[in-house]
C-alpha cells in the first residue's frame, strides 16, 4: 500500500512552513503561488519542489490577507433564481467562464425566488469580501442593494429591471415586448382569437410583465379579455404547468391557443394536454417563453421565445469587469437582449 504523507490542518500551515520544507524563500513560494503576475522567472525545478511541498502540507494561500493588502478579493458572487431551471445553465457558465479568464473565482447561490433566502445571500457578501456582484432576484430592493454596495464596495449587476438603483447596471430581457410579439403572432399569423395564458403570481416582476404583454396584444387585437382562460402557478415548475392546463383545457370552451410564461411550465401543459386527450397543435396550440435545451426535444417540440444564455451571461461579465476594473465608472446603464420566435410542432 502507497504510504502518503499525512497532512497537516490547513488552518495551521503557513507560507513559511512551505518554504522550509521545499528549501526556498518566502518571496519564492510567493512568486510561484501568484502565477500570471510580473515576476522574475522560476525553474521548474523550484516550482516543481514548491508545489510537491503545498500538496504534502494541504496549504492554501490566505485570500483574505491578500485581499487586505490588495484591495481585491479576487471573487465574485452570482444569485440565481432556481439554478434548477435550464434557463439558467448559460449564462452561469459563460460568466462562470469570462471570471475565470479575468482571473476570479465565483461563488453561485440559490434565492429560490425567496425573500428571505435573497436577503441572506446579501447578508453572506457582508461577511465575505467580494469584489462584484451578479442578481437575479424578486425582492431585493434598491435600499438593500445600496446597503451592500456600501458595507462592501463591490459592483453590482442585476437581470431585472425593477431595479432602479442608480450605480447598478441593468439587463433588460423585454418581457412584456417579447410576450406581446407571441401573442400577436397566435392571433395574426395563426388566426387564433380564443387565447389563453399561463404565467406566475405577480409578486414575480417577470411573471407580471409577461401577463401585462398578453393581455395588450389581446386589446390591441379587440378580443376580450377573459379572466379563465388566465390561470397562475406559483412558480415555473413543470407540475405547475401542468396544473393549471388542466384548469384550461377542462373548460366548457377551452382556448385554442395558449401562451405560457416559461418552457419548464409549457413542458408540463405540452404532456397534460396529451393525457387528456387533445392534439397539439391541431385542438390547441402552445407558445413558451426562453428556449431551453428540451423545448426542441420534447414531442411535439415547443414553438418559443428564444432567449440567448450565452449572449446574457457575457452582457452581465463584461458591465460587472468594466466597473471592477475601473474601465467603466458613470451611471447605470441599460443592457437589452433580443428575443425572436423559434416557430415549432406546437404551434
Amino acid at each position: 500500500m502507497e504510504h502518503r504523507p499525512k497532512k497537516v490542518q490547513t488552518s495551521l500551515v503557513t507560507m513559511h512552513d512551505v518554504a522550509k520544507l521545499a528549501g526556498v524563500s518566502q518571496s519564492t513560494v510567493s512568486r510561484v503561488l501568484n502565477i500570471g503576475q510580473s515576476q522574475p522567472l522560476i525553474s521548474e525545478e523550484t516550482s516543481e519542489r514548491v508545489m510537491n511541498a503545498v500538496e504534502q502540507l494541504g496549504y492554501f494561500p490566505n485570500l483574505t490577507a491578500r485581499s487586505l493588502r490588495s484591495q481585491q478579493s479576487l471573487m465574485i458572487a452570482m444569485m440565481v433564481g432556481n439554478i434548477s431551471n435550464p434557463f439558467y445553465h448559460g449564462i452561469v457558465q459563460t460568466v462562470e467562464e469570462i471570471s475565470h479568464y479575468r482571473g476570479y473565482d465565483m461563488l453561485i447561490a440559490n434565492g429560490y425566488k425567496n425573500p428571505e433566502k435573497e436577503l441572506r445571500f446579501c447578508r453572506a457578501l457582508m461577511r465575505r469580501p467580494v469584489d462584484g456582484i451578479i442578481m437575479s432576484s424578486d425582492f431585493i430592493t434598491d435600499e438593500n442593494i445600496d446597503q451592500l454596495i456600501k458595507y462592501t464596495g463591490a459592483a453590482v449587476v442585476s437581470m431585472n429591471e425593477y431595479i432602479k438603483h442608480p450605480e447598478v447596471d441593468i439587463l433588460l430581457s423585454s418581457d412584456e415586448g417579447a410576450s406581446y410579439m407571441a401573442v400577436k403572432w397566435l392571433i395574426e399569423n395563426k388566426h387564433h382569437r380564443q387565447v389563453g395564458f399561463i404565467g406566475i403570481v405577480d409578486t414575480h416582476p417577470n411573471g407580471k410583465l409577461r401577463r401585462a404583454g398578453y393581455r395588450r396584444a389581446l386589446e390591441d387585437s379587440d378580443i376580450s379579455a377573459r379572466d379563465d382562460y388566465e390561470q397562475i402557478g406559483a412558480d415555473y415548475t413543470v407540475e405547475q404547468g401542468a396544473q393549471t392546463m388542466r384548469a384550461l383545457m377542462s373548460l366548457p370552451t377551452p382556448p385554442t391557443a395558449v401562451f405560457v410564461c416559461s418552457d419548464i411550465m409549457a413542458i408540463g401543459a405540452i404532456n397534460q394536454t396529451l393525457d387528456m386527450g387533445f392534439r397539439i397543435p391541431e385542438d390547441v396550440a402552445v407558445v413558451g417563453f426562453d428556449d431551453i435545451p428540451a423545448a426542441q426535444f420534447i414531442r411535439p417540440s415547443l414553438t418559443t421565445l428564444a432567449q440567448f444564455p450565452a449572449e446574457i451571461g457575457r452582457q452581465l461579465a463584461n458591465a460587472l469587469f468594466e466597473r471592477i476594473e475601473g474601465r467603466y465608472i458613470g451611471p447605470k446603464r441599460t443592457f437589452k437582449v433580443p428575443l425572436r420566435l423559434v416557430e415549432r410542432q406546437s404551434t
